[in-house]
C-alpha cells in the first residue's frame, strides 16, 4: 500500500527569463476572478450595478495585497523589513545589469490580509454609502474560496508545510529536502496547507449556502460573524501539526499565527451573538 505521497512539482509555470509565471501568482488571480464572478450573480440578484461591484473589488485587491504583505513584513520577519524598508514594496531585489532577478511578492500573511481587507471595505462602504456590515457579508463569503486557493497556490510553492507523519496521506516534500537526498530518507510530512484549502472550501460552501436560503431575511453580520468564527478556529486547529514558520515561534505554547486568529474568532462570536439576540428581541416585539 502507499503509505505516502511524493510532491516534486515545480512552483513555476513558465520562466521566461526576466520573469517567472508561478502557480501562486496564477491560483491567487483565479481567487479574484471566481470571486467576481459568484458576487456578480450576488449583486444582479439583489438590483445592484455591476460598476459598484467593480469598485469594490478595486478596494479588495488593493487592501489584500497591502494588507497580506505588511502583515508578513510587521508579524514574521519585522527585523529583517525594518532593516530594509523598501524590500516591502519592491517586488525585485538587486541591481540592472548586475545582480537584478524578480522575485515578487512571496511573503504573504492571511492575518495581514484580513485586516487590510477590514480597513479597505470599511473606507468603500463610507465612500460609496452602503453598510459596513452589509459590505462584510458579500466579501467574506467568497473570500474563503480564494484563501483555498491560495493555499493550494502554497502546495505548488512546497511551503506552509506541517510536522512529521506516518498517516497514508503524508507528503515527501522533494523540494525542501537536501540536494541529493534519495526520497525513500525523506520523512512525509503532513499537507497543512492541503487541509486549510479543503476547510475554507467546505466554509465557503456553507457561507454561500446560507445567503441563498435566506436572503433576502440574512441578519447583517452573521455571515461575517461565522466566516471569522470558522476560517480563524480551522486556522488555529491546523497550526498545531505545522512547522514553525519563523525561528521566534519555537518554544511557544501558541504559535503567531493562532494568537493572531483568537481576536478574529471572538469578534466572529460577538457577531453571530447579536445577530441571534437582535433577533430574538425582534421575535418578541412582534
Amino acid at each position: 500500500m502507499i503509505n505516502y505521497i511524493v510532491w516534486d512539482v515545480k512552483p513555476q509555470i513558465a520562466d521566461l527569463g526576466f520573469i517567472e509565471l508561478r502557480w501562486y501568482s496564477l491560483l491567487f488571480l483565479l481567487g479574484f476572478v471566481f470571486s467576481y464572478y459568484i458576487l456578480s450573480k450576488v449583486f444582479k440578484k439583489e438590483g445592484l450595478s455591476i460598476e459598484l461591484l467593480d469598485k469594490l473589488t478595486f478596494y479588495v485587491v488593493i487592501s489584500t495585497i497591502i494588507g497580506a504583505r505588511f502583515g508578513h513584513c510587521l508579524f514574521y520577519e519585522p527585523e529583517v523589513y525594518l532593516k530594509n524598508p523598501l524590500k516591502i514594496i519592491l517586488p525585485f531585489e538587486g541591481r540592472i545589469g548586475h545582480d537584478f532577478h524578480f522575485t515578487g511578492y512571496q511573503g504573504l500573511a492571511s492575518h495581514g490580509g484580513a485586516l487590510g481587507i477590514l480597513i479597505g471595505l470599511y473606507l468603500y462602504s463610507r465612500k460609496f454609502k452602503r453598510p459596513y456590515l452589509w459590505v462584510l457579508d458579500r466579501v467574506t463569503m467568497v473570500t474563503a474560496l480564494a484563501g483555498s486557493l491560495i493555499r493550494l497556490g502554497n502546495l505548488f510553492n512546497s511551503e506552509i508545510v506541517g510536522n512529521p507523519t506516518t498517516l497514508p496521506w503524508g507528503v515527501k516534500f522533494v523540494r525542501l529536502a537536501p540536494v541529493n537526498v534519495p526520497v525513500e530518507q525523506i520523512i512525509p510530512l503532513h499537507p497543512a496547507q492541503v487541509y486549510e484549502s479543503i476547510c475554507y472550501l467546505i466554509i465557503f460552501f456553507i457561507l454561500i449556502s446560507i445567503y441563498f436560503k435566506q436572503y433576502p431575511d440574512l441578519k447583517p453580520g452573521l455571515i461575517t460573524g461565522l466566516f471569522f468564527v470558522l476560517v480563524f478556529a480551522a486556522r488555529f486547529f491546523i497550526e498545531f501539526v505545522k512547522q514553525d514558520q519563523v525561528d521566534f515561534e519555537e518554544g511557544m505554547a501558541l504559535n503567531m499565527g493562532q494568537l493572531l486568529s483568537i481576536p478574529f474568532i471572538l469578534t466572529g462570536f460577538i457577531l453571530i451573538f447579536r445577530r441571534i439576540t437582535n433577533k430574538r428581541t425582534e421575535s418578541r416585539v412582534n
